[in-house]
């Protein structure tokens, strides 16, 4: 068993197998809270745009700025919450984005609103690796899968149910109120938080090297803002952007190997020694890139082509979602039995299929085949996140723990604006020169649109073959604790 593993005093409380323990639970919780706030602004664009008096193109900031902070921000996690203990890590995440929401809530105008955003989103880049580290410390192996389970659940139902909420919220006020709800509840959570969180695992002293953070920010956040920009007339600055970006990762992946050397990198790179986890990695960022990518194709056909309301788009899309999130732990416990092959290849497929039914849709498709496309397409990635986490992070040595969650959560924001980026350019590209043969907007869009689902479903097919490289179970890893260090 590889619960030997488990290194403070803290955790022999916890091991009471079958059960989520409650700090799991609270920090699902606020994990929750935090990552809801990266989609709850999609719906108040018109509703900001009239108030502060900005056009769309601003407004987008709100969205954008949130995504870039998180991919600035998360790599240096890694090393960060080997240097604090858990409250102090804890503290930080909810501390930092209680600030941003009482600062959003009281913002005058447009700079200080995404100052606010800016700050609440760092809370948020924290929190993530924060549940996956503790997580993995906390939970049995044989236990993982139903705990990871509900960890998906809030991961994914979280940005879904953003849109709908804010469009509910929205009818009774102004989007201060956006703010204002989550304020308190945030509040709360971490007011319980703080009184039953216990430390894991005891901090390392370190110095941090800022030449890594300067290009982890440049890079990860470049890559992110360039491909975000893909769109439009300043194609070519976006384009440069980009490899600005790619050029100070690599410098930054090269300066971590040096580093390894002395024992403190900012993100530990042995975690890609590890076959497993490398592979998880490339499912995980290839299943997220087409996932966003209809999440972000789904409301565009539903508003602009079939003139539904923001609300009623939110709405549609509600049950897919909710499907996810409630299939997590029924995966988790599939999982723990059965493995993860069992899970990975069924859903991988169900996502090719579904995204495959998308490239369909025309301007007469009854709504609810695209429910069920979209459900079906959810239940597919439902199946396919829980166990490649679980196998992923398993695979790797405790020690190594942080740096792997900080890792895999870099990945996922890169993999969410580069899937946004491509389907939108080549929705637009196709869409444009449609236009310029004389075919009527409409029309034309629509057609964009098939065209980026079905690069939506070439992307799953990558998935697909993934998954077959994938094990069963992760190798076990008490054994590799020394490996390389």
């Amino acid at each position: 068993m590889s619960s030997q593993v488990l290194n403070s005093p803290a955790e022999s409380a916890t091991r009471t197998s079958g059960r989520t323990p409650p700090v799991i639970r609270l920090l699902v919780l606020a994990t929750f809270i935090v990552i809801l706030n990266e989609t709850i602004m999609i719906n108040a664009i018109p509703n900001l745009m009239d108030a502060l008096r900005i056009t769309e193109q601003t407004a987008q900031w709100l969205s954008t700025a949130f995504m870039l902070t998180m991919a600035a921000v998360i790599p240096i996690t890694g090393w960060f919450l080997q240097r604090v203990s858990t409250r102090g890590a804890y503290a930080t995440a909810m501390g930092l984005f209680l600030l941003g929401t009482a600062s959003a809530i009281v913002a005058p105008s447009f700079e200080m609103l995404l100052g606010a955003r800016i700050i609440q989103a760092s809370g948020t880049a924290v929190m993530m690796p924060l549940l996956m580290t503790t997580l993995m410390h906390v939970v049995p192996e044989h236990d993982r899968g139903k705990v990871m389970g509900n960890v998906t659940l809030a991961i994914s139902v979280a940005p879904a149910m953003g849109p709908a909420l804010s469009g509910v919220i929205l009818n009774f006020g102004s989007w201060r109120l956006l703010f204002a709800v989550v304020l308190p509840i945030a509040a709360l959570i971490t007011w319980g938080g703080l009184k039953q969180l216990k430390n894991v695992g005891e901090p390392e002293a370190g110095t941090i090297d800022w030449l890594s953070v300067v290009l982890a920010t440049l890079g990860f956040g470049g890559l992110v803002y360039g491909l975000s920009r893909f769109q439009g007339p300043d194609a070519g600055l976006a384009a440069g952007i980009v490899a600005v970006g790619l050029l100070a990762i690599t410098a930054f992946v090269f300066r971590q190997l040096s580093l390894q050397k002395a024992g403190s990198p900012l993100m530990d790179l042995r975690t890609l020694q590890h076959r497993t986890y490398t592979v998880a990695l490339i499912l995980m960022s290839v299943a997220f890139m087409a996932m966003l990518g209809s999440m972000i194709l789904l409301p565009l056909y539903l508003q602009n082509i079939r003139g539904l309301s923001a609300l009623e788009a939110g709405l549609l899309v509600m049950p897919g979602s909710l499907a996810m999130g409630l299939l997590g732990p029924s995966v988790g416990r599939l999982f723990d039995r059965f493995g993860g092959r069992v899970l990975v290849i069924p859903g991988s497929i169900a996502i090719t299929l579904a995204l495959a039914g998308l490239t369909q849709v025309s301007m007469t498709t009854p709504f609810w085949l695209i429910l069920g496309m979209h459900a079906l397409l959810m239940v597919g990635l439902a199946a396919t996140f829980t166990p490649v986490f679980t196998l992923g992070l398993g695979a790797v040595p405790p020690p190594l723990y942080s740096h792997g969650s900080s890792i895999l959560g870099t990945l996922q924001q890169v993999a969410a604006a580069f899937g946004t980026a491509l389907v939108v350019t080549v929705m637009s590209a196709r869409a444009d020169s449609l236009k310029e043969e004389g075919v009527a907007a409409a029309a034309a869009t629509l057609d964009g649109m098939r065209l980026a689902f079905v690069i939506g479903a070439a992307l799953s097919v990558a998935v697909i073959i993934t998954a077959l490289l994938l094990p069963a179970r992760a190798e076990s890893t008490a054994g590799g604790i020394g490996h390389g260090h």
